[in-house]
């Protein structure tokens, strides 16, 4: 069986009990960053070593993973923070255990976009989620191709980029569309701002960026 175990984004209360016990029984345990891994596993009380699996190395990795599974070992995947797979490795190792008929589970568990959709005030009974947007290459015309996208867009981006992205928003979209920006959820500084988007400009041009942000973009119409 390969297991897909939500870690913490924040907060460590987050963990599941259903996930701490697959994390105690599994053979092997994949993480994105070991040096981060290692102090949640060892908060939990899960005294195993946890091997590197991430998007520098998870084409190579794959194919031992597979023959762990294959000859009955459990293999549990975390990443630093969230769910696996969602804008985090894992996507190629599932595809692959696909592929040769093993069994999979993703455990419900923490995830960024959810909560801060869910407070963001904008609809969330349909939403489209972009994670991050490309750096360079393809950049605005993945923008141009949601300009007209009538579902709540959600994306994730980090503290250097922020202001960029969100200019590049209000160029697109428009100022005078709404939107949601959340950082640090779970943890002891979490906050969002509401407004339109030049209102979250101006906002965010005169506070500090600091943290992961998830950033709610009202769809048009």
């Amino acid at each position: 069986m390969l297991y897909l175990i939500p870690t913490p984004i924040g907060n460590l209360e987050d963990m599941t009990l259903r996930a701490i016990r697959i994390l105690k029984e599994a053979d092997v345990i994949l993480a994105e960053d070991t040096r981060t891994s290692a102090p949640l596993l060892k908060h939990f009380g899960i005294e195993k070593k946890a091997y590197a699996h991430h998007q520098h190395n998870e084409h190579k990795a794959v194919n031992e993973v597979i023959r762990f599974l294959k000859a009955g070992q459990t293999v549990a995947l975390i990443s630093d923070a969230g769910t696996p797979a969602i804008s985090d490795p894992g996507f190629l190792l599932v595809r692959e255990a696909i592929s040769h008929g093993i069994a999979i589970q993703c455990l419900p568990g923490a995830t960024a976009f959810v909560p801060a959709l869910v407070t963001s005030g904008l609809p969330c009974d349909r939403f489209c989620f972009e994670g991050f947007l490309p750096v360079k290459k393809g950049r605005q015309t993945r923008l141009k191709a949601l300009a007209d996208e009538s579902r709540t867009l959600v994306f994730y981006e980090s503290p250097h980029r922020l202001l960029k992205t969100l200019h590049e928003f209000a160029d697109t979209f428009g100022g005078e569309r709404l939107a949601s920006v959340s950082r640090e959820i779970s943890k002891v500084y979490e906050e969002t701002i509401r407004g339109t988007l030049a209102e979250v400009i101006a906002h965010f041009e005169e506070h500090p960026i600091k943290g992961e942000f998830v950033v709610c973009v009202q769809g048009l119409g």
